[in-house]
């Protein structure tokens, strides 16, 4: 059965010889006549009926023409349009109690005009609503518009710096003027293409690694409202791309590149004022190591420090460098600093084996049986301290996969962080690498379990031969199993948990994620969280770029 349904405006994404003398449109497996969907049944003369969306925005351009046959898959391929929204059939059922927003945000724009952007994280940033209610599912989709985007729609070239792409400058004076912005921060993208979060207040921001990158969004329409300002005084150019939500405060990491280390900071619900909880001062190298995410337990903060550092001389540079703004100090070590939330003072740091990882999973304080805290246990989607992940990530690389066996590997990696004082933790494997295809990345958890001992994780894994994470796995940390979701040619972006109501059980819930599939199609895809087993699958009038994080907002 056909999985497509959309608004009925004269704006239709069917092409115009589908449309019959009445209006209504046909296609392949169904016809619209109206404001109902009309689908045949291939065993029965029957017809099934199911209403459709009736709003629409103003202005829905036609989409692009069909994909060409070297870029078939849609997670690489620029978004079609600025725009779409409309309710899509779905095929299952989705649990009535399912009653919310997920959001999802990505780039999803990798060019302007002719120029196309060489890397994954360079694209403009695209956020996708998946709207569930009594069953039914409405699906949209928005540019977000930031400065950087707008600038460049305007004047049809790169006006900001992105991950990897530098404008161009017009001549030397242009370039140290560009050098001069740089230090300032204006010249550096706000282009929030990374994660999205609701904050305690309702209030739904999209984030970048850089400060400015913070953008408010209307989680309804997907409008773009404007810059989330924040109204302290504590400057800074970059932070964490992943603070720490909950319904009672925001929790970051700022790196300070001139003095190095970390400010952990706090903010309220409700205000835009961040306040300092405490420093972590690097143990070693010229400059603090890259934090995209961090953990939390109940009563710490844990700070990485990893040996995969920010590097000012790279980021001057016009050209980029296989390690990008960063660079790869295994001589200056390794460390986890673990802070006390309440008074800001660092209670241990301690030297653990050289690591990369872009996400955190969870963390949680381990217990003697008199309630001591021991130790503190912090996993992460670990690269094996291979740091080729971030060049395997340009486009021309994701584009060009030719059946070869070229991701590199990645695990669960577990750090064992005493608290008796010794100098030394550990980093080893959570879980066998081969239970999930030694491909991990892109976790998510029950929220409830944030910073508590937990069981169950949710992640893209790897079913090899591939070049990039292929699978949705459930991860079983006590019994040290994986059982994973693959449908073969497709690109799934992150399994986002959501807990069923009222539950007691931790897997009990759904599991949601945004398929990138072959011949330039895709669908959001609902899985249940016991079992892993589909439940619902709903197809997208076109396929939509790979997409990074996303956030659930409860109806």
């Amino acid at each position: 059965m056909a999985s497509l349904a959309f608004s009925t405006t004269e704006t239709s994404i069917f092409p115009s010889s589908a449309l019959t003398s009445n209006g209504s449109a046909h296609g392949r497996d169904g016809f619209i006549l109206g404001r109902s969907i009309f689908f045949k049944n291939s065993n029965t003369r029957d017809l099934k009926i199911m209403k459709v969306a009736t709003k629409s925005p103003e202005t829905i351009p036609s989409p692009e023409k069909e994909i060409s046959d070297d870029r078939k898959l849609a997670a690489w391929t620029s978004i079609r349009q600025e725009r779409w929204e409309g309710e899509i059939v779905v095929e299952g059922e989705v649990p009535l109690w399912l009653r919310g927003t997920y959001l999802r945000n990505g780039p999803g724009l990798w060019n302007i005009g002719d120029y196309n952007f060489r890397h994954l994280f360079d694209g403009y940033a695209t956020l996708v609503r998946l709207h569930f209610e009594n069953g039914r599912l409405t699906m949209g989709h928005r540019q977000i518009e930031s400065k950087a985007y707008k600038a460049a729609k305007t004047t049809n070239k790169l006006c900001y710096r992105e991950f990897s792409e530098v404008p161009k400058p017009d001549n030397f004076l242009s370039y140290i003027g560009d050098l001069a912005k740089l230090f300032s921060g204006a010249s550096l993208t706000d282009n929030a293409n990374t994660g999205v979060v609701k904050l305690a207040d309702g209030r739904v921001v999209c984030l970048t690694e850089t400060i400015k990158g913070s953008i408010l969004i209307d989680p309804e329409t997907l409008d773009t409202l404007g810059k989330f300002e924040y109204s302290d005084k504590l400057g800074g150019l970059i932070h964490s791309a992943h603070p720490i939500v909950t319904d009672t405060e925001f929790l970051n990491l700022l790196p300070d590149l001139i003095n190095p280390g970390y400010l952990v900071v706090r903010m309220e619900p409700g205000t835009n004022e961040r306040k300092v909880i405490g420093r972590a001062n690097c143990r070693g190298g010229p400059a603090p190591g890259w934090v995209h995410s961090f953990p939390v337990t109940e009563h710490y903060v844990i700070v990485p420090e990893m040996p995969l550092r920010y590097c000012v001389q790279n980021l001057l540079k016009a050209e980029h460098t296989p390690l990008y703004k960063f660079q790869w100090c295994p001589e200056s070590k390794g460390f986890m600093h673990v802070m006390c939330k309440a008074t800001g003072k660092i209670v241990t740091s301690v030297e653990v084996p050289l690591y990369v990882t872009f996400h955190f999973i969870n963390a949680y304080e381990e217990r003697d049986e008199d309630g001591r805290v021991m130790a503190v246990i912090a996993d992460c989607c670990e690269h094996n301290a291979d740091t080729t992940i971030l060049d395997k990530l340009r486009l021309q690389n994701l584009r060009a996969f030719s059946g070869e066996d070229v991701l590199p590997d990645a695990r669960v990696g577990r750090f064992v962080i005493p608290l008796d004082g010794s100098p030394y933790g550990k980093l080893e494997a959570a879980l066998d690498p081969e239970e999930h295809g030694k491909g991990m990345d892109m976790c998510s958890i029950n929220p409830f379990y944030l910073g508590k001992k937990y069981r169950y994780a949710y992640a893209c894994g790897a079913k090899r031969p591939c070049h990039f994470p292929n699978t949705l796995t459930k991860l079983d940390l006590v019994e040290k199993k994986a059982k994973s979701w693959f449908d073969e040619g497709s690109v799934p972006s992150e399994p986002f948990f959501v807990p069923r109501p009222g539950v007691t059980e931790e897997d009990d819930g759904v599991v949601i994620s945004i398929i990138s599939d072959k011949n330039g199609e895709g669908y959001a895809l609902v899985l249940d969280g016991s079992s892993f087993e589909e439940i619902a699958r709903a197809k997208f009038p076109y396929g939509l770029p790979y997409g990074l994080h996303g956030c659930w907002i409860p109806k």
